[in-house]
């Protein structure tokens, strides 16, 4: 059950970023992220509302506000990073943050076996170099490294603080709620600050009307993140957090290969290559 959860997980952020990438060719980033956050936040609170699930409410929460407070600035950072690029390093960097959750999970006593340990050093490669790292010296700014990293470390943490958020569905609906409505109060603040220093938050020309055409991707980009945030938890929860977390990190061969399918994007060597490890390591942790 774990590795089929977390396998969802991968699929579901891959979609995910695929489409928020998309997006941000047409709308701001930061834009993106708060509107599709909303989206998500009516859906958790009808399900919330439905399931009568802020009965399960306890200090667990806490873990969701947390995982909601650094969401935002992990994403930001991300987008930050990208704009400096180039996106050869920042991408491969930014996969990175799987360290965090699998570290947690060695901390708290999880021991893999010979074959799953070989399993997650297999996969991770696979994952950076499905990135598409740059390997003859492309120049990088030091502040791209940076937010690339502080945004690894971030996305790493949602992860870890997610799954420990809720012990069961009804909390978790609860707990993604939580975790989403701060998103967009942190979102919005950032948002309301950028348009007072002059940064629109819409393109020129363009009014709200905008987004009610883009609205079913927003929608898509929102909901398919909060799934892959609720199978992640249920994977972490159900089984060693060190195979959830690197199983679901698996999204950037799912972003790749979207890209490939619906832009026809060409996959460099070194990512087709990175694809095949990441594939062999999840038989090597599903086996083990």
């Amino acid at each position: 059950m774990t590795a089929l959860f977390a396998l969802a997980t991968a699929v579901l952020w891959g979609l995910a970023d695929f489409g928020g990438g998309l997006l941000t060719r047409k709308i701001p980033a930061l834009t993106v992220v708060v509107v599709s956050q909303v989206v998500a936040v009516v859906v958790l609170g009808a399900v919330v509302l439905g399931t009568g699930a802020w009965h399960e409410a306890d200090p667990r929460l806490w873990f969701a506000v947390a995982a909601g407070l650094v969401g935002p600035v992990a994403m930001l950072s991300f987008y930050k990073a990208l704009a400096l690029g180039p996106m050869g390093v920042v991408s491969p960097l930014g996969s990175l943050g799987v360290v965090v959750p699998v570290a947690a999970g060695l901390m708290l006593g999880e021991r893999p076996g010979p074959g799953q340990f070989a399993g997650i050093a297999v996969a991770v490669v696979g994952i950076v170099l499905a990135g598409g790292p740059e390997l003859r010296g492309a120049p990088v700014q030091r502040q791209a490294v940076v937010l690339t990293l502080v945004a690894a470390f971030g996305f790493g943490a949602v992860m870890a603080l997610i799954a420990q958020a809720s012990t069961t569905i009804t909390g978790l609906f609860l707990a993604l709620f939580v975790q989403r409505v701060t998103n967009v109060a942190v979102g919005g603040a950032a948002l309301w600050a950028q348009s007072r220093r002059g940064a629109p938050a819409l393109p020129e020309g363009t009014g709200p009307r905008i987004l009610w055409g883009l609205l079913p991707a927003l929608a898509f980009v929102g909901l398919a993140d909060v799934a892959a945030n609720g199978t992640y938890s249920v994977a972490a929860q159900n089984g060693p957090v060190t195979m959830a977390a690197v199983l679901s990190s698996l999204y950037p061969v799912v972003t790749a290969l979207a890209a490939f399918a619906v832009l026809k994007e060409r996959l460099r060597t070194v990512q087709a290559a990175g694809a095949g490890l990441a594939l062999a390591g999840t038989v090597l942790l599903a086996a083990g």
